[in-house]
């Protein structure tokens, strides 16, 4: 899996427009994560936040890794 930051254009901590990892696996790009201060959007493919993500809590992502 290759992941890489596609912008750096944050102050620390994140804000409300967060990093955004690019995802790919060789050359096939898998989707985009974005993070910020409230959540989580995994975005398949070429969707985008708003048209497609999947968003997730942090409160839900980190219940979610205590459980395994």
């Amino acid at each position: 899996m290759d992941v890489s930051i596609k912008g750096l254009e944050v102050n620390m901590p994140l804000k409300t427009k967060g990093v955004e990892l690019a995802v790919y696996d060789g050359k096939q790009h898998l989707g985009d994560l974005f993070i910020n201060k409230a959540n989580l959007i995994w975005c398949p493919g070429k969707s985008t936040p708003k048209s497609g993500g999947i968003p997730i809590s942090w409160k839900d992502f980190i219940k979610m890794w205590q459980q395994k």
